[in-house]
C-alpha cells in the first residue's frame, strides 16, 4: 500500500480502500529543524539536567558528556539519514525498521516508539507545572495548584495538533527562539568577560572527564537523554517539501546544532561560576544557581527573571512537540489498520487541516488519565510525573534507536545493495547501534540514582518489564496477523510516499 504525493487528505490505493494522509508541503527545512529541536527543549535540558550531572554524575565533565553524545548520535544519524533518502514514513522508526528487519520487529518497535512519545508528553507537563507554580509564587506571590497548569498545557497541545503542523511550527519557532536566546546571552557574556573568575579552563570539555566523577554512567545517560526526540525529523517527511533532501539535512542540523549549543552553554555555565564553585552551586538547595549565578553576574538580574519564565515556555514547547510526535505515531499505526477499528478513527486526518486530529485527541485523553493517576496517588509533579515517565519513555526510545541502526544494515543489504557504503550503511549504523545498546545498559544500571526520591517506586521497578511487555505484545500480535490475516500483516510499516517507496 502506498500514498500518492500531492493528494490530500485522502488517496486511493490499489483497491477500494482509502488511506488518509497528512497535508503535504506544509513545512520546510527550518520548520522541521525547529520541531525536532523543540523536542530536545534546550532550556529544559540545560537547567533540568546539567545541575544533576555536575552534582551527581561526572562533575565538571558534564560538557564533555555532551561532546561524546554528539559524536555518537551523529554517527547514528549517518545511517538513519541514509535510509531516510529512500523511505518517507510518518511512522519514522516504525516504517524504517519494518523495511529493514521485517514487519514483526517493525510492529514491536512501532508500539515501543508510540508508547515512548505517549508518556513523554505527561512527563513534560509535570515539569512545566513545576516551573509555572514556582515562578509565579516567587515573582508574584500567587499560589496556583500545579494541576491547573497541567490542564492548561493539555488544552494548548490539543489545539496545536488539531490545526496542523504549520500552526504548531509557528508557536514553537517563537518559544524556541526565546529560550535559545537567553541561554546564548549567558554563555556569550561569560565568554566575552574572559571566562569567569578563573578565566577559560578546558577541563569541562576534555573528553576524558566525561568518564570521571561520582557516576560517569549517570552523567552520560543524562547527556543522551537531552537529545531525545531529535529523530522526530523523519515523522514530518510526509508533510515537508522535498522530504528526501529535507529530512536528512534537518536530522544532522538538529544533532550537530543542538550538540554544539549544549557543549558551549554548559561549559560557560561551569567556568562562569568557577569549576569548584559550579559543583557547589549544583549540589546546593537551589541547583539552578549553576545557571542563575553567571546569568545575574554577566548579563543582569532581569535575565534571571526572564530565564525563569522561559523555563516555563521551553517545557511547553517540548511537550507540544512530543504531543505532535505521539499523534503521528498513533496515526501511522491507525491508518494501516493494525486493528481494523483504528483505520476510521486515529487513522483519519482532518478534512481541512490535514492533521491527525483524532489521534491528537486520543493522546490528550491518555495524558490526562496518566496525570490524574499520579495526582490521585499523591506523586510530586517533578519527582514522580516527570522523572518516572521520562525514564520509562527514554528506555523505550533508546531500544528502538538501537534496533533502527541494525535495520539500516539489513535494509541496504537486501533492498539497495547498489547504494551500500562501507561507512554510511555499515560502520556508522553498526557503531551507532552498539553505542545505543550501551546507553540502555547505562540507564538500567543507573535507574535508581536517576529517579532520586522515587528510587523505590513501583513504576521505576516495573520500567524494564513494561518495555519488554510492549515489545513482546507487538511481536505476538504481528505473528497472529501473519497466520490469521496475511493481508493486514502485509501492510505493517508499508504506508509510505509512493515515489520514495520505489527508490
Amino acid at each position: 500500500m502506498a500514498v500518492q504525493e500531492g493528494v490530500a487528505p485522502e488517496a486511493k490505493t490499489g483497491g477500494e480502500e482509502t488511506v488518509h494522509r497528512l497535508k503535504p508541503n506544509a513545512i520546510g527545512l527550518l520548520g522541521v529543524v525547529f520541531m525536532a529541536v523543540a523536542t530536545a527543549a534546550p532550556i529544559t535540558a540545560m537547567t533540568g539536567n546539567v545541575p544533576f550531572m555536575v552534582s551527581s554524575g561526572n562533575g565538571i565533565g558534564a560538557p564533555a558528556s555532551y561532546l561524546v553524545a554528539m559524536v555518537v548520535l551523529a554517527i547514528f544519524s549517518v545511517g538513519f539519514t541514509s535510509m531516510a533518502k529512500h523511505i518517507t514514513s510518518t511512522g519514522a522508526f516504525y516504517g524504517f525498521i519494518s523495511y529493514g528487519l521485517g514487519r514483526t520487529v517493525g510492529l514491536a518497535s512501532g508500539l515501543l516508539a508510540t508508547f515512548a512519545y505517549v508518556v513523554f508528553e505527561p512527563a513534560l507537563i509535570g515539569i512545566f507545572s513545576v516551573f509555572a507554580t514556582t515562578t509565579l509564587e516567587d515573582q508574584t506571590g500567587l499560589n496556583i495548584p500545579w494541576w491547573a497548569f497541567a490542564i492548561l498545557m493539555l488544552a494548548v497541545n490539543a489545539m496545536g495538533t488539531w490545526f496542523g503542523v504549520s500552526v504548531a511550527e509557528k508557536v514553537l519557532v517563537v518559544l524556541l527562539a526565546t529560550e535559545v536566546t537567553i541561554l546564548a546571552a549567558m554563555a556569550i557574556s561569560v565568554a566575552l568577560h574572559g571566562g569567569g573568575p578563573n578565566g577559560f579552563t578546558f577541563g569541562p570539555i576534555n573528553p576524558v572527564n566525561a568518564f570521571q566523577g561520582t557516576s560517569a554512567g549517570l552523567g552520560l545517560f543524562f547527556a543522551f537523554w537531552s537529545w531525545v526526540g531529535f529523530e522526530s525529523t523523519a515523522m514530518y517527511g510526509e508533510e515537508s517539501r522535498n522530504p528526501k533532501k529535507i529530512i536528512p539535512k534537518a536530522t544532522m542540523i538538529s544533532v550537530l546544532g543542538v550538540g554544539v549549543f549544549y557543549v558551549f552553554v554548559s561549559w560557560m555555565a561551569i567556568i562562569g561560576n568557577g569549576e569548584k564553585e559550579a559543583v557547589a552551586a549544583a549540589s546546593s538547595a537551589n541547583p539552578l544557581a549553576l545557571f542563575f549565578n553567571p546569568t545575574e553576574q554577566y548579563v543582569g538580574h532581569w535575565a534571571v527573571v526572564v530565564m525563569q519564565w522561559l523555563m516555563i515556555t521551553g517545557s511547553l514547547a517540548c511537550g507540544m512537540a512530543f504531543h505532535n510526535c505521539a499523534a503521528r505515531y498513533m496515526y501511522a499505526l491507525g491508518r494501516e489498520g493494525v486493528l481494523p477499528s483504528l483505520k476510521k478513527t486515529i487513522g483519519r486526518t482532518h478534512d481541512k487541516h490535514g492533521s491527525p486530529h483524532i489521534a491528537g485527541l486520543v493522546q490528550t485523553i491518555i495524558s490526562a488519565v496518566l496525570i490524574a493517576a499520579f495526582w490521585i496517588a499523591g506523586k510530586d509533579p517533578y519527582a514522580g510525573l516527570y522523572v518516572l515517565l521520562a525514564i520509562l519513555g527514554t528506555m523505550a526510545i533508546l531500544v528502538v534507536q538501537a534496533v533502527c541502526s541494525f535495520a539500516v544494515l539489513a535494509y541496504f543489504r537486501t533492498h539497495h545493495p547498489e547504494s551500500r557504503h562501507w561507512f554510511k550503511t555499515f560502520v556508522a549504523p553498526l557503531v551507532g547501534g552498539v553505542a545505543m545498546l550501551a546507553v540502555v545498559v547505562l540507564l538500567v544500571s543507573n535507574m535508581g540514582v536517576a529517579a532520586g526520591t522515587e528510587s523505590g517506586s513501583l513504576v521505576l521497578k516495573a520500567t524494564p518489564w513494561i518495555v519488554v511487555l510492549i515489545a513482546a505484545s507487538g511481536i505476538g500480535y504481528a505473528q497472529y496477523l501473519k497466520r490469521r490475516d496475511p493481508s493486514r500483516y502485509a501492510l505493517i510499516g508499508r504506508t509510505v510516499l509512493e515515489e520514495t517507496k520505489e527508490r
